[in-house]
């Protein structure tokens, strides 16, 4: 599958790690990265829903349209499917924003 981030950070966040430890810390860093090698590997966005660790689920109110990844306790990764076999990044956010 293609994946796009919506803006520079997160590719960056991806290709470098040391970026996304600062930014996120080494747990959140490591999953968010593993996560998006798993999107690259993943055929179209409907085999996703067979990873569980994934807890992929769409979103409600403004951010309808969206799916959230969970990545560690209360962090997720937002995404948008813009075709089957392309996903847009578009965050990675604390839910309950601690």
């Amino acid at each position: 599958m293609e994946v796009q981030f919506r803006r520079k950070q997160l590719q960056k966040c991806y290709e470098d790690s040391d970026v996304a430890t600062q930014k996120w810390g080494q747990t959140v860093s490591r999953k968010y990265i593993q996560r998006i090698k798993v999107l690259l590997a993943a055929k179209e966005f409907n085999d996703l829903s067979s990873f569980e660790s994934f807890n992929l689920h769409p979103l409600k109110g403004r951010r309808r349209g969206r799916y959230a990844i969970t990545l560690h306790d209360r962090w997720r990764m937002e995404l948008v499917r813009l075709e089957e076999k392309v996903v847009r990044i578009e965050e990675v956010n604390n839910h309950y924003g601690d």
